[in-house]
């Protein structure tokens, strides 16, 4: 797993995939540094005419409505059409779908009409879809990753994607196959934005493994164990955020190694 998991590290570093954003106003800075330090190269483009022509060029559509207007959801479906006639991959984190019915149904709208190989969220999130009577309580998960794990095999099965759930244990499924990722530290959810930083992440590794599955769990174990570096050097949140993008700039083979060595 370890060994993989370097190889699709690498891959990223040497191909240096240009990963497109339409992503949300909070994280926009953190994402993109976050994509920098991997070695993946971020453009954040969500203006109506001109997201078409930037998925010419990109490896991967990030796709993060974590703050909505109706302009920006056209921009997004623009874009998620243009990625699938191209055939790169799509990301898609549905940023508090459950706290309002135009988030849910604009969310729904864009998995039908992107047909995203990725969707990552919370475990509230990720159930929201699934049935559209469950409320969340805003962006963030009101329940434990596990319980939507039934929900997050539906969402997979109905729609031929990989779904993953964050929470302090990561479930990544197809609808059959069901891998969980245990790395992390609580610090990280004290820290605005990380779950769409990991979204983007996922994007820098589907760009560069055309194995969807192994794609997203390679993606999470990254952020899990570049997690537990940082906080190992933090003193709060302020500090977790820098030395997490730190510790993703300089995570090594050795690292991984050490991190992994259980799972062999």
């Amino acid at each position: 797993m370890g060994n993989k998991l370097i190889e699709n590290l690498s891959a990223i570093r040497e191909q240096a995939p240009l990963v497109h954003n339409i992503t949300n106003f909070v994280v926009m800075n953190t994402t993109a540094n976050a994509l920098l330090a991997i070695g993946a190269s971020p453009v954040m483009a969500h203006a109506l005419h001109e997201v078409k022509d930037m998925v010419n060029i990109a490896s991967a559509l990030v796709i993060n409505m974590g703050t909505l207007s109706e302009e920006w959801v056209e921009s997004m479906i623009i874009a998620g059409e243009k990625a699938r006639e191209r055939k790169i991959p799509v990301v898609f984190d549905p940023v508090g779908a459950g706290a309002t019915p135009y988030r849910t149904s604009s969310a729904l709208r864009i998995i039908e009409t992107c047909k995203p190989n990725i969707i990552r969220g919370n475990a509230s999130e990720i159930m929201a879809l699934v049935d559209q009577t469950m409320l969340t309580k805003g962006v963030d998960s009101s329940v434990a990753a596990d319980v939507a794990l039934e929900s997050a095999k539906i969402l997979a099965s109905g729609n031929n994607c990989v779904v993953v759930i964050s929470g302090e244990i990561d479930f990544i499924t197809d609808g059959i196959k069901v891998e969980s990722v245990g790395f992390g530290n609580q610090l990280m959810a004290k820290v605005t934005g990380m779950g769409c930083t990991a979204t983007a992440v996922l994007g820098a590794f589907a760009a560069t493994n055309p194995n969807t599955f192994q794609a997203a769990v390679f993606g999470m174990m990254v952020m899990g164990i570049t997690g537990e570096f940082a906080a190992s050097k933090s003193n709060g949140p302020g500090s977790m955020q820098m030395h997490f993008i730190d510790c993703l700039y300089s995570l090594s083979e050795i690292e991984i190694e050490k991190a992994t060595c259980t799972l062999q």
